[in-house]
C-alpha cells in the first residue's frame, strides 16, 4: 500500500526521502535531535536556522550529519542578519535542501542551486509562488493562515490557498498550516499538494528543543486558544497569554509601529518557548494545537501521520 500511495510523489523523488511528511524548521524547536529523529524516521527533518547564531548552525548541522545518513534541510528566514554566514556554512556543509523564508526568494535561490542544493520558498499566496518559481525554486511550501509563527498578512486559510497555488505553478506544493494528522495531510493532497510541511505536532515531540512547559500548554490549547497578532509589524499566531493581551490593548490604543516594536523587544519568543515563560514570552503555535493532546517521540509521530493517512485513503469517508 505505501508504494501505491507513493508512487510518482513528486516530494518524495525531490528529496529522496521515504514519506511525503516534512517537519517544519521552527525556532527554538527544530534542532538536530528533532531534525535527524524526523529524518530517520522517514520524513525529512529541517533544521530552524532563525535562531541561530552561525557558530550554533555549523554544531546543529554537523551533529545531524552525525545522527542520520538521510536527507535533511535547514530553514533560512532571509531576513536574518547573519544569512551570508549561515550560506556559507550550509555550502561548506554540504546541506543537500535549504528552505527559505520571510524574503525575496531571487536574492540566494541561484546562489545556493549552483552549489547543488535543492531550494524550497515558503509563501501565503499564489502570487509569491509565481515569483518563487520564476525565481528558480524546486518547490513551494504553501503555508495557510493556520499555521504557527509568522504568518501571511492575507489571512487565506490552507483549504483556499492549495489548490489556488498548486493551479498557479507547475513546480511541487507542500501544504503547511493546520495539517497535524493523516486525515488533515489526505485532505491537503487531494487539493492539490504533494506533501505536507507539519510544526506545532513537532512542538510536542520529545526531540523538540523549546521548553518542556510550552510543550505542555501547546498540549492543553483547546480551540480559540490562538490568535493572528502583531500584523502591523510581521504577523504571528500566538498563545493567549499576558503577553498576547499586552500587545492586543496596544494595538486597540492605536499604537504606532514603535511602540509594538518596543513592547515586543528583543528576545521575547526565547522567552516564551525556548525559557518556558509562558505570561511575558512569544508562543508561536498553530490553530491545530486544540487537536494535539500528548507528547510524543519523532518517529512515533510521523509513523502514525502515515498509518492516519493510508487508513483515510482507504476509506475517506469512515469516521469510525
Amino acid at each position: 500500500m505505501d508504494t501505491a500511495l507513493l508512487q510518482n510523489n513528486r516530494i518524495t523523488q525531490l528529496f529522496n526521502i521515504k514519506y511525503p511528511i516534512i517537519q517544519a524548521g521552527m525556532i527554538w524547536a527544530s534542532g538536530w535531535r528533532l531534525a535527524s529523529s524526523v529524518s530517520n524516521a522517514g520524513g525529512l527533518g529541517i533544521i530552524g536556522a532563525g535562531s541561530m547564531r552561525p557558530e550554533t548552525l555549523l554544531e546543529h548541522i554537523k551533529k545531524c550529519k552525525a545522527a542520520t545518513n538521510f536527507p535533511f534541510a535547514v530553514n533560512l528566514p532571509l531576513l536574518y542578519p547573519n544569512i551570508q554566514e549561515h550560506i556559507q556554512i550550509i555550502v561548506n556543509e554540504k546541506v543537500p535542501i535549504v528552505f527559505t523564508s520571510a524574503g525575496n526568494p531571487k536574492t540566494f535561490t541561484a546562489v545556493l542551486k549552483s552549489k547543488g542544493i535543492t531550494v524550497v520558498h515558503v509563501v501565503s499566496s499564489s502570487l509569491f509562488a509565481i515569483k518563487a518559481a520564476a525565481a528558480g525554486c524546486d518547490a513551494v511550501v504553501a503555508e495557510g493562515f493556520e499555521a504557527g509563527g509568522h504568518n501571511g498578512r492575507e489571512e487565506t486559510t490552507t483549504m483556499v490557498l492549495i489548490p489556488s497555488v498548486a493551479a498557479a505553478v507547475n513546480i511541487p506544493v507542500i501544504a503547511a498550516g493546520g495539517i497535524a494528522t493523516g486525515r488533515q495531510m489526505m485532505a491537503a493532497m487531494v487539493l492539490g499538494a504533494d506533501g505536507v510541511q507539519i510544526g506545532s505536532r513537532f512542538v510536542c515531540s520529545a526531540e523538540a528543543s523549546v521548553h518542556p512547559a510550552f510543550k505542555d500548554a501547546v498540549v492543553r490549547a483547546t480551540e480559540g486558544d490562538t490568535q493572528l497578532s502583531l500584523k502591523q509589524i510581521v504577523p504571528v499566531r500566538l498563545l493567549k497569554n499576558a503577553f498576547f493581551d499586552a500587545v492586543q490593548q496596544a494595538e486597540k490604543q492605536g499604537a504606532d509601529l514603535d511602540t509594538l516594536a518596543a513592547l515586543l523587544g528583543k528576545g521575547r519568543a526565547k522567552k516564551g518557548m525556548f525559557e518556558g515563560d509562558l505570561q511575558e514570552g512569544e508562543l508561536e503555535i498553530g490553530q491545530v494545537s486544540a487537536l494535539i493532546n500528548r507528547i510524543q517521540p519523532a518517529a512515533e509521530i510521523v509513523a502514525e501521520i502515515w498509518s492516519d493517512f493510508v487508513a483515510a485513503t482507504n476509506a475517506p469517508f469512515n469516521k469510525d
